[in-house]
C-alpha cells in the first residue's frame, strides 16, 4: 500500500474519532457551540400515554432557558433547545438520540427522558462521550461511584434518585411508618420495576431478621393486575410496594380497592404528581376501606422561596398552567443544572472536557431540594427524599416527612 494511501486512511480515522468526541482540540469549542448560541436537546414523550409527563417536563426546561436567555444568556451565548418526540418508544428514542448527536450536533443532551429510551441509549451516550445532564428516570445503569472516564459514565450526570436507592429507602419508610414485617411488591417487568424490586430486596438482606418479601410481576401498562393483587391478599402482606411508574400505578390502586385490600401502599417518586392520582381519585374517595398511599419525593415544596421562584419563572417565561406541576418542576431543575454547568465553564473554552470538569468542581444545590455531588466521579443521583401521602379526598399529595438522607432513616429503623 502506498504511503499516501496509508496517510489518507489514518487521517480519515482521526477525523472520525474527533467527530464523535464533539471537538477537534481541547482548545477549541465543541459541536453545537457558536459565538452566539449553545445548542442542546432531548428526546421525550410529548404525545401518547406519557404526554402528561413529557409535555410539562419540557415546558419546565424551556421556561428556565428562556429566563436565562432573556437575562443575556451565558458568556454572550443564548441556549437553543432542540426536541424530538419518541412517544415513549425506545426504538424511536435511540434513532432520535443519534440524530441529535450526529445530525443536529448538539453540545449536550438535557433531560434525557424515560426508562425505555434511557436504557436503549446509555451505551451510545458513553461511546460518544456527549455530556448528558439530568435523566428523567432512575435506572441502575446511571449509577456509578467512580466515573473517571467517558467509557464508564463520566459524561452522565444523573440528578433524580436512582430506583435501586429508592427501593431501599421505601423499605425503611414502610418499616418506620407501619412497623411491617411482610412486604408485598407488585413490580413491572421493566427497568424501573425491576430496579425498585432490587433495592427492596437489597435492603431486606441488609436488615436481616425475620422480614419477608412477597413479589409478583405485571407487564408495564397492564390493564389487568388482578392476579398480582390476589396474591398479595392471599399472602396477607403487611404493606404493598407498587414498584411501577405512571402507566401502571393507578391500575394497581384501583384493583386493590376493588379487591377490598386495606394495606398501606408505597410507590416511587415518579408517581408523585396530582395528574397521576387523578386517575384513581373517584375510586379512592368511594372506597369503603381507606388505606394510606405514600410516595417518596426528592423535591421540597416547603421551601417557599424556591417554589415561588419556579412559579414566577413558569408564569413569566413558560406555561402558567404548569406552575404547580411536579413534572414541570423536574424540567425546571433539569434546565437549572444544564445552565449552571455552562455558567461554571465561563472563561474557559466551551468543550466537553471543560464542561465535565466544571460539573465536578463543586456540589450543586437542587432547586426545591437537597444537593448532588458529582466530584471524583460520583454519579449517584439524589439520595435524600421526603415522604408524601395522598389526601383523604384523593386530590393531592400532602407532606408527611421532610427531606432526609437514606442513612439517617435507616439509623432510626435499626434502633427501633
Amino acid at each position: 500500500m502506498k504511503k499516501s494511501k496509508i496517510l489518507s486512511i489514518f487521517m480519515g480515522v482521526v477525523i472520525l474519532l474527533l467527530s464523535i468526541t464533539g471537538c477537534s482540540s481541547k482548545d477549541e469549542v465543541a459541536q453545537g457551540v457558536t459565538d452566539t448560541t449553545i445548542k442542546v436537546g432531548n428526546v421525550a414523550a410529548t404525545s401518547g400515554a406519557f404526554a402528561t409527563v413529557g409535555v410539562p417536563f419540557n415546558a419546565g426546561i424551556q421556561a428556565y432557558f428562556k429566563q436565562v436567555n432573556d437575562s443575556g444568556g451565558i458568556d454572550g451565548r443564548t441556549i437553543e433547545f432542540v426536541h424530538y418526540d419518541d412517544e415513549f418508544d425506545p426504538v424511536k428514542g435511540k434513532a432520535f438520540t443519534e440524530q441529535l448527536i450526529n445530525d443536529d450536533k448538539v453540545f449536550a443532551i438535557v433531560g434525557h427522558f424515560g426508562t425505555p429510551t434511557i436504557g436503549a441509549t446509555v451505551d451510545l451516550l458513553k461511546e460518544t462521550g456527549i455530556p448528558t445532564v439530568y435523566f428523567a428516570a432512575g435506572i441502575s445503569d446511571l449509577y456509578y461511584e467512580d466515573a473517571t472516564s467517558v467509557e464508564n459514565g463520566q459524561g452522565l450526570f444523573p440528578v433524580q434518585p436512582i430506583y435501586v436507592t429508592e427501593g431501599r429507602l421505601t423499605v425503611a419508610r414502610a418499616i418506620e411508618e407501619h412497623n411491617v414485617k411482610k412486604i408485598g411488591v407488585i413490580y413491572t417487568n421493566d427497568d424501573a420495576g425491576k430496579d425498585l424490586l432490587a433495592g427492596v430486596e437489597n435492603q431486606i438482606e441488609k436488615l436481616g431478621g425475620d422480614y419477608i418479601v412477597v413479589k409478583e410481576q405485571v407487564n408495564p401498562g397492564a390493564a389487568d393486575v388482578s392476579s398480582a393483587v390476589l396474591k398479595m391478599k392471599n399472602e396477607n402482606v403487611d404493606v404493598i410496594i407498587a414498584a411501577s411508574i405512571q402507566a401502571t400505578f393507578p391500575t394497581i390502586v384501583k384493583e386493590l380497592i376493588n379487591k377490598g385490600l386495606d394495606k398501606p401502599v408505597f410507590t416511587t417518586y415518579s408517581n408523585a404528581d396530582a395528574t397521576t392520582i387523578s386517575n384513581f381519585t373517584n375510586d379512592y374517595v368511594n372506597a369503603q376501606n381507606k388505606f394510606p398511599i405514600y410516595s417518596n419525593a426528592w423535591v421540597d415544596l416547603s421551601d417557599e422561596e424556591e417554589v415561588q421562584a419556579f412559579v414566577k419563572g413558569m408564569t413569566e417565561f413558560g406555561e402558567p398552567d404548569y406552575a404547580s406541576n411536579a413534572f414541570a418542576m423536574a424540567g425546571w431543575i433539569a434546565g437549572h443544572f444544564m445552565a449552571e454547568g455552562l455558567k461554571r465553564t465561563e472563561g474557559n473554552v466551551l468543550n466537553w472536557e471543560n464542561f465535565m470538569k466544571a460539573m465536578e468542581k463543586e456540589e450543586f444545590k437542587i432547586p426545591m431540594g437537597g444537593t448532588v455531588d458529582f466530584s471524583e466521579g460520583k454519579r449517584l443521583g439524589a439520595q435524600a427524599m421526603s415522604l408524601l401521602k395522598v389526601s383523604n379526598d384523593g386530590s393531592t399529595w400532602e407532606n408527611v416527612r421532610p427531606i432526609e438522607d437514606l442513612n439517617d432513616i435507616l439509623k432510626r429503623v435499626e434502633n427501633k
